[in-house]
Formats: structure tokens, sequence, C-alpha cells
């Protein structure tokens, strides 16, 4: 059996699970910046994440971003369960934001396993509860915290699942993904490079005191 698989989901799977997972499914390594999921597309299989972090973005009709949540070790992506369910287009679009390791499981196991494994049942619902209260930490952002507050929960949350104080992201990257303009996280940042919470760099952003 996989060691990832062992290590990762040992102790949340059934042994039989483990080994029908083993069989079907497909062990991918990916680099940062890559492109998981996109949206409009088919999906054929559920990844399942052993190492790295992936983030998860919806688009406006305008081709905007905005950040969802992001998946870590453990994790699977709720949205993307919806869309191998309902065997509809996805509506999300997931990039690797680091390194990452994954194991594909088969979309047409799902429903099977769903009925043969408990704790297969339980972790796809765990899931749907803990993607939906990311989206609505999003949602709640949006609607109640200020800029500021949201650029700052935005850097913490970053260097918490990259367990790094460096932010690889320009302003640009980062106005995307908060779904505001580049000269507003530019002033914003700036104002916390003031206040000595931030070290700003061309390419990077340097977590001081946060």
């Amino acid at each position: 059996m996989n060691q990832h698989l062992k290590e990762k989901y040992g102790h949340i799977f059934e042994s039989d699970l483990l080994q029908e997972i083993d069989r079907v499914a497909t062990y991918k390594e990916i680099p940062e910046g890559f492109k998981l999921i996109e949206i409009g597309e088919f999906i054929k299989t559920m990844p399942l994440l052993v190492s790295g972090v992936v983030k998860v973005l919806r688009e406006d009709d305008k081709g905007d971003e905005l950040l969802l949540y992001f998946l870590e070790h453990g994790d699977t992506c709720a949205m993307t369960l919806s869309c191998c369910v309902g065997h509809k287009r996805s509506e999300i679009r997931a990039v690797a934001e680091t390194e990452a390791v994954l194991i594909m499981v088969p979309v047409g196991k799902m429903e099977e396993w769903m009925a043969k494994y408990p704790s297969w049942r339980n972790f796809i619902l765990q899931s749907y509860h803990n993607r939906l209260n990311e989206m609505l930490e999003t949602l709640d952002s949006i609607a109640f915290l200020k800029m500021d507050e949201r650029l700052l929960k935005y850097l913490r949350e970053k260097s918490r699942v990259t367990g790094s104080s460096t932010i690889n992201s320009t302003h640009q990257e980062i106005a995307y993904e908060l779904h505001t303009s580049r000269v507003v996280v530019s002033r914003l940042l700036k104002k916390l490079e003031n206040m000595g919470k931030v070290k700003l760099h061309r390419y990077y952003i340097t977590l001081v005191d946060l």
C-alpha cells in the first residue's frame, strides 16, 4: 500500500477502503501554480490532498477571481464533490498554492463508497461541513470586514497554511484573490509596512509582526 495513503488516511478509513483506494486511485505530484481544476470542466477524479496547499477560487462575469478557501493535507474539496455527484461542470478553479501530492479517486467510486463504507460517508459529510464553514467565513469577511481587516486575515491565513512568514505573491495577485484593486492592496500593504507589521519586497512580502 502507498505510504502516503497509509500515513494520512490510515486513521480515518477502514482497511478494506484503504486497499480499494490504493487499487483504483492514481498518485499525482504537482508543482506550485499548477491548475488542478478549471471552471467549466467536467471532473473525472476527486482529489485527496496528501501534502501541500491548494487554493480554491471563484470567478465573476468579468473574469476577476475571489479566493474561497485553502485545502490542506487530509482535505478534499466540497465543490468538487458536488460537481462529481451531479455530473456537472466545475464552478471553481483549483490551483496549487505550494507543491502538492494528491491521491486522485475516480468519480465513479464516490457514490459506491458512500453506501459501502461508513468512514467514507462520514469523511465526505465532514468535508462538506468544513468547506461550507470556510465559505461562510469568506462571505462574512466580504460583508462585514473592512478591506484592511480582510487583507490582514488573508495574510495570516496564507502564512498559516504554507507554514511560512514569506508570502510569495505580488500585489496584483493578492488583489485578484481578495477581489479588489492592486492600488488598494498596495496602499494598505504600505500602511502595514509603516506600522512595522510587514516588509515589502518586489515579488514577495515578509510578515514581521502580525
